[in-house]
């Protein structure tokens, strides 16, 4: 599977949600805390999106959870 990337930010219910997901539908991700790296809050922001968090799987980027965003996007990879 591709690279997947999850956005997150410490104790943010959300991004909790997005990667208890992934673990539970078998998918490793790369996590990448804003809030412990500048870099990843830029990368964030260069998106244009200003909230996390922000999961990446290939050509789709998904912002909060939204289980069929995800169904359709890990469908692709």
């Amino acid at each position: 599977m591709e690279n997947v990337i999850v956005y997150t930010s410490t104790n943010c219910p959300h991004c909790r949600q997005v990667k208890s997901f992934l673990s539970e539908q078998g998918v490793s991700y790369e996590e990448r805390n804003i809030e412990q790296n500048d870099d990843f809050a830029q990368q964030v922001w260069d998106m244009g999106l200003r909230a996390v968090p922000v999961t990446v799987i290939g050509d789709f980027k998904i912002v909060g959870m939204n289980k069929t965003q995800f169904t359709k996007a890990l469908a692709t990879v």
